[in-house]
């Protein structure tokens, strides 16, 4: 048997259980009985830990040296690049850690809930303490073996090549100019009338018109569904994709949105190609890239006019006993468009939205690199919140720095993965109008042309190409945000 094809195997075996661990993070998110967590916790670590060893398992390094000399078609190449960098991103690390990181991440994670509705950063920050510094250990370590910073170690787990220099500079860019464009847009819309939100929606009433919008979109319910969870997230496997929203009868738009933005993950998931499911190469290229199937479904396509108009019936439909002139197309289009700064980064408008993750991006990059401790995130929070979207956090955890999930199992470096995806979104949607009558297929109710595109372009390619190329292929050049900003000027002004 050729090396490369015993190194499949066993990255097929690692998915194998790599595919039980989802189905059970997902299920502690949303079916599991709170008293069940410190059990679920220790079985999840443990499993952590096993699939760690099968990723570190000694033979690994002879099979990959004796691999490169194999005669590999080029998406054999391709495999066996992203094999050894998972490979490589997990030798560095010992087994004991991992798995300490996994046990505190899933007891943070599961007390933050109830910690969250309490506005209990005391008692948040205790469990938080032990990731942080299990995350810190980690990178340290990372770092070591990189020759990087801290921060750009973890930051190359969700954006392979990305450093924290090239993001400094795209965000300073987008200061120079977002500010401004959002005060002209709040100043325009000052002047426009819109009927406000005033009824209440139940979550059933809502939960079938998200479905209805699911099924639009391309949603295949014989492989995920969707459940309710304390923040919309999309998780389990390609071929078992669950998808999360939560609902607050008050603001339908809310739950909407939430899960338009998971159906676009969904639907990369659900779109990867089956000949590789189970290996590296067969899995999502990047979380920037992941991020931009997302927010192309819920930005590029979620917030247009042609969606807007198709949406505006279905919810009149199953919200009938409410007020029709609010579900008027161009009211409701003034809803889902409207800007104004707010504390909640995933109920954000397109416009303030990157204050969100430039925000977070800041202080994760200084805990990480250690400059600031734990303690502070909830004045650095405040002060950045004044400082980016004029609204003050003090003494507001629930609103302010205990909103994620993301820190509570050590994610650190994931937040910029979201202002790229908007930036690759904007770009993707530029290439495809060229090929894609995009407004005509939404105004049709006949998405497929637009599926097809990203299908082809995107989903297709998984990690077969390097995330540069995979946007050059796809777009005629590597990424480029005046795409990002020309889109948002023609929308909103």
């Amino acid at each position: 048997m050729k090396n490369y094809q015993q190194l499949t195997q066993q990255y097929q075996k690692i998915a194998h259980f790599s595919h039980l661990g989802a189905i059970c993070g997902w299920d502690q998110a949303t079916m599991m009985p709170a008293g069940g967590n410190d059990a679920r916790a220790s079985a999840m670590a443990e499993l952590s830990g096993h699939i760690h060893q099968l990723a570190t398992a000694p033979q690994l390094g002879e099979w990959f040296a004796n691999a490169q000399t194999e005669s590999l078609n080029p998406t054999e190449v391709a495999s066996l690049r992203e094999m050894k960098r998972q490979w490589q991103l997990a030798t560095v690390l010992p087994g004991d850690l991992v798995q300490a990181k996994s046990l505190a991440g899933s007891k943070c994670e599961h007390a933050w809930r109830s910690q969250r509705k309490d506005n209990d950063w005391a008692g948040f920050s205790k469990n938080f303490a032990g990731v942080v510094a299990l995350s810190q250990e980690e990178a340290q370590i990372r770092a070591e073996q990189a020759g990087t910073t801290a921060y750009d170690a973890m930051l190359d787990i969700y954006e392979p090549g990305v450093t924290s220099a090239q993001l400094d500079q795209v965000f300073g860019n987008l200061k120079t100019w977002l500010p401004q464009l959002t005060q002209q847009v709040q100043a325009k819309q000052a002047n426009e009338s819109c009927i406000a939100v005033t009824e209440k929606y139940n979550t059933e009433q809502q939960k079938q018109l998200g479905l209805e919008v699911m099924n639009i979109l391309g949603f295949d319910f014989n492989h995920g569904r969707l459940d309710i969870s304390s923040h919309p997230f999309c998780g389990g496997t390609s071929t078992d994709t669950r998808i999360t929203t939560r609902y607050d009868d008050n603001d339908f738009v809310q739950s909407m949105m939430g899960i338009v933005h998971e159906t676009g993950h969904a639907r990369y998931e659900q779109g990867l190609p089956k000949a590789l499911h189970g290996l590296p190469v067969g899995e999502a290229r990047s979380m920037g890239i992941h991020e931009s199937q997302s927010l192309f479904f819920e930005m590029q396509l979620g917030r247009s006019t042609e969606f807007i108009q198709l949406l505006a019936p279905l919810a009149a439909k199953h919200f009938p006993d409410n007020n029709p002139a609010v579900f008027a197309p161009a009211n409701l289009e003034q809803i889902y468009t409207r800007v104004q700064p707010g504390f909640i980064r995933v109920d954000a408008d397109e416009l303030t939205y990157p204050a969100h993750v430039m925000l977070r991006y800041e202080i994760e990059r200084d805990l990480i690199n250690q400059t600031i401790s734990y303690q502070d995130i909830p004045e650095l929070w405040d002060q950045k919140m004044q400082q980016y979207l004029g609204l003050s956090t003090a003494g507001n955890y629930r609103d302010g720095c205990m909103q994620d999930i993301h820190w509570t199992d050590g994610s650190f470096g994931y937040f910029p993965s979201y202002t790229l995806g908007a930036m690759y979104a904007a770009q993707f949607m530029s290439a495809m109008v060229k090929d894609v009558d995009v407004a005509a297929a939404l105004a049709k109710q006949q998405p497929a042309p637009i599926f097809s595109w990203l299908e082809q372009n995107i989903w297709s390619k998984a990690s077969t190409l390097e995330t540069n190329e995979l946007v050059k292929q796809a777009t005629g050049e590597a990424l480029n945000p005046e795409h990002f900003k020309r889109h948002l000027m023609k929308r909103y002004l």
